[in-house]
């Protein structure tokens, strides 16, 4: 008996991601062969534990997509890092990490939510808020990253670990920098490129293999997979990592969303998904410029990645809660999002942030999103 009521809401939101702009950053469009994979009969299997390490039996078949995704991730990245393909999300993959190498009441120094971090770096609503020290760093006044500032605080704080990494910030993070701080105070570093591993994985952004301790990714986002995680640490780390992926945080892991990130990853190493990344960065310059040449607030000034943010309230008069729900009924879904010291209610906030993953994937290019830019003009400024 076909479960009628929940299939005709399946297809309404078809409709919906097929007929509305998507621009929300953290959003993309996956292939048939992802869904596929993750509507694969793999869904029916348990396999806590390992590969060659499994609590249940009749896992050759499941152990043997697993390490294809581990490898597949390393050659995707270039690196020899450990690969833990288990983590059910982004959130996830970063406490795994916390609880592999701290206890509760260690000092983590992240950055600040409303200057581009994410919940999991340490706000105060987040399990990381609770259970450790929280310090944050914020951008300067320009919408930079200031590391002698990060520094100055870094010795002050002396954190064991530092975070770096974002989920509203425009610009290009220098991990190396970050890994000199780290250094220098003792500390462990994560960087946590959920955002931008895709652009990492084509060289349109510094890559942070080599220069930190761990790397956390979520495996859709600018990767065009499915929703879920990955961490990658330096060799040390390994076996204290997995044990606090399995059985310290999770239990069995999603290995249909497993195959489906090894097809990701796969399709990630074709050279459509240079040509791809490059166009996501090109688009995203013409629609950040052009929102400019329009006169509209640009946090940061510009854009070096695949998304960039707009205080809406400054520059149209409109809340982010106001200009999200004002496009939406135009069919052009964005989210609100708070700014560097927003006066702003987060659930409101001054801000939208706009990304440019998706409407790539279904091939828009620069004068498209330059069209974009002056469309959503016109819809705000005559919806005011």
């Amino acid at each position: 008996m076909r479960d009628k009521i929940i299939f005709d809401l399946i297809e309404q939101e078809s409709n919906r991601q097929d007929n509305d702009i998507q621009l929300i950053a953290s959003e993309n469009y996956v292939s048939e062969q992802v869904m596929e994979a993750q509507g694969s009969i793999l869904t029916n299997k348990y396999a806590e534990g390992y590969p060659g390490k499994r609590y249940y039996g009749g896992c050759e078949v499941i152990d043997e997509i697993e390490v294809i995704a581990q490898e597949r991730f390393k050659k995707l990245f270039k690196t020899d890092y450990h690969v833990n393909v288990q983590p059910h999300s982004g959130s996830q993959a970063n406490q795994g990490v916390f609880n592999c190498i701290l206890n509760p009441g260690d000092k983590v120094l992240g950055m600040s939510l409303d200057h581009g971090g994410h919940l999991t770096h340490g706000h105060a609503l987040s399990l990381t808020g609770k259970l450790y020290e929280i310090s944050s760093y914020v951008t300067d006044e320009n919408g930079e990253l200031n590391y002698d500032e990060i520094r100055k605080i870094a010795i002050d704080v002396k954190p064991k670990l530092i975070i770096c990494g974002a989920s509203a910030f425009s610009l290009e993070i220098d991990f190396e920098k970050f890994s000199l701080i780290a250094k220098e105070v003792g500390a462990y570093l994560l960087a946590d490129i959920a955002h931008i591993a895709g652009l990492v994985a084509t060289g349109n952004h510094m890559s942070p293999f080599a220069h930190v301790d761990f790397v956390t990714t979520t495996t859709h986002k600018t990767l065009r997979g499915p929703r879920g995680g990955v961490i990658a640490c330096k060799e040390e780390h390994a076996k204290l990592l997995d044990r606090s992926v399995f059985p310290g945080i999770q239990g069995g892991p999603l290995e249909h969303v497993i195959g489906a990130k090894a097809v990701a990853f796969y399709e990630a190493l074709s050279d459509d998904f240079k040509v791809y990344q490059d166009q996501v960065v090109a688009n995203c310059k013409a629609f950040c410029n052009q929102f400019i040449e329009l006169g509209y607030t640009i946090i940061s000034g510009r854009t070096e990645n695949h998304l960039f943010l707009i205080d809406v309230l400054q520059s149209v008069g409109v809340t982010g809660k106001d200009a999200e729900n004002i496009l939406g009924k135009h069919n052009i879904t964005v989210n609100k999002n708070s700014i560097p010291n927003d006066t702003l209610s987060p659930v409101i906030s001054s801000g939208i942030r706009l990304g440019t993953a998706a409407m790539t994937t279904k091939g828009y290019n620069e004068s498209d999103f330059i069209l974009l830019a002056n469309k959503i003009d016109q819809i705000l400024k005559e919806n005011k």
